[in-house]
């Protein structure tokens, strides 16, 4: 059976290098002006203009709509119980988010939460937010855990993203998101840690870990990355510059995590190295600063940035990768066609899918959304309105507004 999608308005593609976008190449959308698309079994069969379009079973008409790649979200930590609405009315009247951690809130109130849920809440409760990303447009996202902070909690967590849908899940471990305060020291509970990596490599795709004052230096990632075989992520640079960038480039890390304090040296550490870097400009908003991370200087140096939500309870709980595009333009100077890019094909890189989805082209996953405007440029304009009217995963549609 082949379905065509046609009378597209814009039918953005991105079409292009199968390696992630930099410099130029992140404003080259590949941009069909009423173009059609033939799905089969699943996989993009052809795309070109409406005029052209050959033989097919069945259609999906667009309406003069604008069609994208399903959106991919790189950096989510989406499973876990409970919620911090008053830290953020704390935020409101001045509390900073190191001092609600040291009065007992912050992290550790979720983790407390995530301990305490079972595994069938927790499925629920993350399901119901994928489906509100679903509603966004988000086809693929990345998973952590990092809520629970004990093994058996963390492996849980895990398990937990294994059995999430339908979106397509990749899932990082982040056991050392932070040092439970039940631990008798940070050494001791690194070091339990590194002896049972190995019976969670089965379970995660990646390994992360926050480094920052206060939570783990960048000795503690050392000792971590040496003792597993999973690919590493690092969360750095998001409250002071220690070095986090020039560390992930150090440890060959696939990606590199908010980077909102990386300087130039940095920047220049993580192109040499070739690691992603993942910009997260809602933890920026929600906590109420205002350095972003300086994202005209890395896609100048040449390397292929990616917007991500960040979605977790305390400092950004939004699953929106439209708002993040429009914080992306409007505090960032990216191009509403850059944060397209970082949305789609290049986060699929960052996440090890950049052969499967994150562009319309052939032999890739049928992951679309038909948005209710007319031009792309129209998805981070519209701030705050949700401009997805349908989205299809594997051709079929699974979420419509109507």
């Amino acid at each position: 059976m082949i379905t065509a999608v046609r009378n597209c308005g814009q039918l953005v593609t991105l079409s292009g290098s199968p390696e992630p976008r930099v410099g130029s190449q992140m404003s080259e959308l590949g941009i069909l002006a009423h173009g059609s698309m033939l799905i089969e079994d699943g996989l993009i069969k052809w795309t070109g203009p409406d005029s052209e379009l050959p033989a097919y079973d069945e259609d999906i008409d667009a309406k003069g709509m604008l069609v994208t790649p399903g959106f991919v979200d790189a950096h989510t930590h989406a499973v876990f119980a409970g919620d911090r609405s008053s830290e953020f009315e704390q935020r409101i009247q001045g509390a900073t988010y190191q001092e609600i951690k040291e009065a007992g809130g912050g992290i550790m109130s979720t983790v407390q939460a995530t301990r305490e849920a079972t595994f069938d809440d927790l499925v629920s409760s993350a399901n119901q937010r994928l489906r509100w990303m679903l509603a966004s447009g988000t086809t693929t996202l990345e998973v952590k855990s990092g809520y629970g902070l004990t093994f058996e909690s963390e492996t849980k967590l895990l398990r937990v993203a294994r059995s999430l849908g339908p979106q397509r899940i990749v899932k990082t471990y982040l056991g050392a998101h932070a040092i439970p305060p039940d631990s008798d020291s940070k050494k001791e509970y690194l070091d339990s840690l590194i002896v049972n990596l190995s019976k969670v490599e089965f379970l995660a795709d990646f390994c992360d870990i926050f480094v920052e004052s206060g939570y783990c230096e960048p000795e503690d990632a050392r000792r971590l990355f040496t003792a597993t075989k999973l690919k590493a992520r690092l969360h750095v640079d998001q409250f002071t510059n220690n070095g986090g960038a020039k560390l992930a480039a150090e440890l060959g890390a696939k990606t590199a995590d908010h980077l909102e304090q990386t300087d130039g040296d940095g920047i220049a550490a993580l192109r040499q190295a070739g690691v992603i870097p993942v910009l997260l400009p809602a933890s920026v908003y929600c906590l109420g600063l205002s350095k972003y991370p300086d994202a005209r200087l890395m896609i100048q140096e040449g390397l292929p940035v990616v917007l991500a939500t960040d979605f977790n309870p305390g400092s950004s709980p939004t699953c929106s990768l439209p708002f993040v595009m429009s914080l992306a333009c409007t505090q960032m100077r990216m191009t509403p066609a850059e944060a397209l890019t970082a949305c789609t094909i290049n986060a699929a890189h960052a996440l090890d899918m950049g052969d499967r989805v994150g562009s319309l082209e052939p032999g890739k996953r049928a992951d679309f959304i038909i948005h209710d405007v007319k031009d792309y440029r129209e998805i981070a304009y519209w701030v705050g309105h949700n401009s997805v009217a349908q989205v299809f995963l594997n051709g079929q549609n699974i979420w419509s507004k109507n």
